[in-house]
């Protein structure tokens, strides 16, 4: 099988596939001794690539994190701005990627590999990995979100039923959510058409992964067994 040489170094967890094309531009990279000039150019998977004259290896495991995500955190790689990001939690050198996003006030179960193509597998909502979420707001919960469960569309955007759990009702109400895709602020989205505002989004488990008693700030590096990326293990 061959890929643009930016596909390649990315997945092998060296950086970005936008990193990897600037290297290829600045003169950097190799492929079988040659110098690659040409972004656009594929190559065999299985071709020696140097940058900088040191060679990319594929990673030879597969590794995955539930980190728990706290509030005022950026799902990105880089911040303009300065602010401090999920991945400066972790001292890996291998390029991480997140599965899914949680926003900068949302907090709980984030995923992190080394592994791109089990991050898009996890991510795929054809593969219907529950995501599950406690979700808090203001004012009592009104009869007419239970409509959720059937699905609702919202300013031409479908959503799939979403599971509806009371776990308090008061001043402040907590639910619990259960989605079988993450379409972006999908939860935020639809409580503010029922004119809720979210206080509180706490993600508890994402498929078969839960936080459990992880605290804010807290890594857990899970055990993986990988078959077609179908099968995990803790």
């Amino acid at each position: 099988m061959k890929s643009r040489i930016a596909k390649i170094i990315s997945n092998r967890g060296y950086c970005s596939r936008r990193d990897a094309e600037k290297l290829v531009l600045a003169g950097s990279v190799k492929v079988n001794g040659e110098l690659a000039c040409d972004v656009a150019t594929n190559f065999p998977d299985d071709s020696i690539i140097t940058v900088n004259d040191e060679e990319v290896r594929p990673f030879n495991k597969t590794r995955l994190w539930i980190y728990h995500k706290p509030l005022g955190v950026i799902t990105t790689r880089k911040d303009p701005q300065g602010r401090k990001t999920v991945f400066d939690a972790f001292d890996s050198s291998e390029h991480l990627v997140s599965v899914g996003r949680l926003d900068i006030n949302s907090q709980g179960l984030l995923l992190i590999t080394n592994d791109k193509t089990l991050a898009a597998h996890l991510e795929n909502p054809a593969n219907n990995f529950v995501r599950i979420y406690k979700v808090r707001f203001f004012g009592k919960i009104p009869d007419k979100l239970f409509d959720v469960q059937k699905g609702i569309e919202i300013d031409g955007v479908r959503y799939k039923p979403i599971k509806l759990k009371v776990l308090k009702q008061g001043i402040n109400s907590w639910c619990e959510m259960q989605l079988s895709e993450g379409k972006n602020r999908e939860i935020r989205k639809i409580l503010e058409h029922f004119d809720l505002q979210v206080n509180r989004l706490i993600r508890t488990q994402y498929g078969p992964f839960k936080l459990g008693d992880l605290q804010e700030g807290e890594i857990k590096e899970i055990n993986y067994v990988k078959s077609s990326c179908g099968e995990f293990k803790k």
